[in-house]
């Protein structure tokens, strides 16, 4: 699930002498600024061939720095990521970082990138990084530089483990791969939230032009303020990671075995180096796409959650070694899927829902051998966001743990994480839909590495008891009741039209009232995050922070089905989430899933309203 990243806001249509001097004002303003060889030309050659719909594109507006940072192709222009636009960020950041923190130049920051590039504006994820680590330099203060690509979730576990400032990681996670991206963390280990986004996009926008030595990345080459934590933080994070393997005598003896990819990422070697931490055989890499390459050539999109087109390769590679289990992280290595071929020969790739029920299981099992004591349980916490399967809480109420769910995004379960550990809690797992896991509260964020080992590590010791982690789902549900889940959007590009689909559903009969049923589908409570209402406790008054910017309207059924409808922070998309929750016994999940897709077709007929609304369906 993406969080609030960049956005492009269009600027005022119209051919009017302010939008033109406009659109001159940023133009000559990049003629002056941009040391970018590549990106310089791009933008003399628009301005000479007078392509103003391509200048407008590049000029007509700054991306917006927002919770998740920034995100955009690479190319010319202030609305795309390159050399100068990172150079205006960085100093933002710098600047804002300084009036937070008073012990920035003895503390510092850590910076990392992974292995996007773009040859033809010269832009890169390593060129980007350098340079942001140049305009701290500049500025008198310590940088932890990466010296080579590393997964995502090592610049959370190096902020929080060598007590630094902030973290940036240059990444696009698996975005197409024209596009990068700049991600923020703070001080606490976890990505930034509200109003830290606000206050460092007002910085950037005062700090736009360059400063004297911005382009010279030479300053980083032997400074003093410049270290690389590359080795350090290596050994420590799979140190750490240690702590986690429960089963050390089972993974050496394992006849399990795996396939693992990294979809042409930088996920490679941090598996290989996890299963030798855990003493598990390493897994067998799909040749193709083990080295990294920003044009990820043998995937349409670089995305595991898009499930077994992604994961061709890995099922070839795992027929031909006869490995039953498929590990496939996206290319920063934040995310997990992993796929179990069947007995019928076919293969099943787990929805992130069904590895949130099996990890989190898993790790409460194994923590419950570990603490017999049962008042230790007041103190134990699980999280996941609030369109994630509510099995954790089914988990938790009968096991007698806590779990909270929180918005949408790990920047919410890393923030709520820190502070519960603050307070002395124990965090054993958080995770959300979209394939993303924190099995490991040393990295306070979703982390596709360790949860790769520790689920390869769940499935060698299922196989000890002739199980399969398809079965051992199924006797998840048979204790804690099933929990089937469905979602899928709708694609609109108007804004208007969002605001009325659901202007409709908060004044549904005429009289401001939201909707009692949805086709013959009885409601028993509503709660709306763009308002703040939810009408299930005492006070009508949500409990989780609200946003009037974007829609998110939670719909509980009578049947025992819940779904959310929510717009998308970065894509023109209404998104569905619908769960049928059952208690534990009913275990006929045939019956379940017809009445989920009954559910869903009423909310799809009835709710969105696909013909009034010009809404487009998801293709299939």
């Amino acid at each position: 699930m993406a969080a609030a990243v960049a956005t492009v806001t269009p600027a005022p249509e119209g051919s009017g002498p302010g939008m033109g001097s406009r659109l001159d004002q940023e133009t000559a303003r990049w003629l002056r600024w941009d040391q970018n060889p590549l990106t310089l030309e791009a933008v003399k050659r628009l301005i000479a061939e007078g392509n103003k719909e391509e200048l407008q594109k590049c000029f007509g507006s700054r991306m917006e720095f927002g919770t998740a940072g920034l995100r955009a192709p690479m190319g010319a222009g202030i609305s795309r990521m390159n050399d100068l636009t990172i150079i205006q960020t960085t100093q933002g950041f710098c600047r804002y970082l300084e009036k937070q923190f008073s012990d920035l130049k003895q503390r510092g920051v850590v910076i990392s990138f992974d292995a996007r590039a773009h040859p033809a504006s010269g832009g890169s994820s390593r060129r980007f990084a350098q340079l942001a680590a140049t305009t701290f330099i500049s500025q008198g203060i310590p940088v932890h530089l990466f010296s080579d690509i590393t997964p995502t979730p090592f610049v959370p576990y190096t902020v929080s483990h060598l007590k630094l400032c902030a973290g940036i990681m240059i990444t696009a996670s698996h975005n197409p791969k024209q596009d990068n991206g700049y991600k923020v963390y703070w001080d606490n280990g976890a990505q930034i939230i509200s109003p830290h986004d606000q206050g460092i996009s007002r910085a950037i926008e005062e700090n736009l032009e360059p400063w004297p030595r911005a382009w010279d990345v030479s300053l980083i080459d032997g400074s003093p303020l410049l270290h690389n934590p590359s080795a350090s933080i290596h050994n420590d994070y799979f140190e750490d990671l240690k702590k986690y393997c429960f089963h050390r005598s089972v993974n050496k003896e394992t006849k399990v075995k795996f396939v693992h990819t990294s979809v042409h990422g930088v996920g490679h070697e941090f598996v290989q180096s996890a299963f030798k931490a855990f003493d598990l055989a390493p897994p067998d890499a799909v040749p193709q796409q083990e080295d990294p390459n920003p044009e990820f050539p043998t995937v349409k999109y670089p995305n595991p959650e898009e499930g077994k087109d992604v994961l061709t390769l890995s099922f070839a590679l795992a027929d031909k070694t006869k490995a039953k289990i498929v590990l496939a992280n996206d290319p920063d290595a934040d995310r997990l899927a992993v796929a179990e071929k069947q007995d019928s020969g076919e293969w099943r790739v787990f929805s992130g829902n069904e590895l949130g029920a099996l990890l989190g299981w898993w790790l409460f099992t194994s923590w419950k051998e570990k603490n017999q004591d049962r008042s230790a349980l007041r103190d134990v916490y699980m999280l996941s966001s609030t369109v994630s399967s509510k099995i954790l809480r089914a988990i938790a109420l009968k096991e007698g743990f806590h779990f909270e769910e929180t918005l949408t995004g790990f920047k919410w379960m890393g923030n709520r994480a820190k502070q519960l550990i603050d307070q002395g809690k124990t965090v054993l797992f958080a995770f959300e839909e979209a394939i993303g896991y924190m099995c490991c509260p040393f990295v306070l964020d979703k982390d596709g590495v360790s949860a790769a080992v520790i689920s390869a590590e769940l499935a060698s010791f299922l196989a000890t008891k002739d199980m399969s982690l398809s079965q051992q789902l199924k006797a998840i549900y048979m204790e804690y009741g099933y929990h089937i889940t469905k979602a899928s959007y709708f694609i609109c590009h108007d804004q208007g039209t969002i605001q009325k689909l659901f202007g409709n559903l908060r004044n549904y009969d005429g009289k401001n009232n939201y909707p009692k049923m949805c086709g013959s589908f009885e409601i028993s409570a509503v709660r709306d995050l763009t308002t703040g209402y939810d009408d299930s406790r005492p006070d009508k008054k949500a409990v989780l922070p609200t946003s009037k910017n974007s829609q998110m309207i939670t719909f509980t059924f009578v049947n025992g089905g819940v779904a959310t409808m929510r717009t998308s922070g970065t894509e023109p998309k209404i998104k569905y989430y619908a769960e049928l929750c059952a208690p534990p016994g009913n275990s006929d999940p045939e019956q379940l899933k017809k009445e989920l897709t009954e559910l869903v077709n009423a909310i799809e007929e009835n709710f969105f309203q696909p013909q009034k609304y010009h809404l487009q369906a998801k293709s299939e």
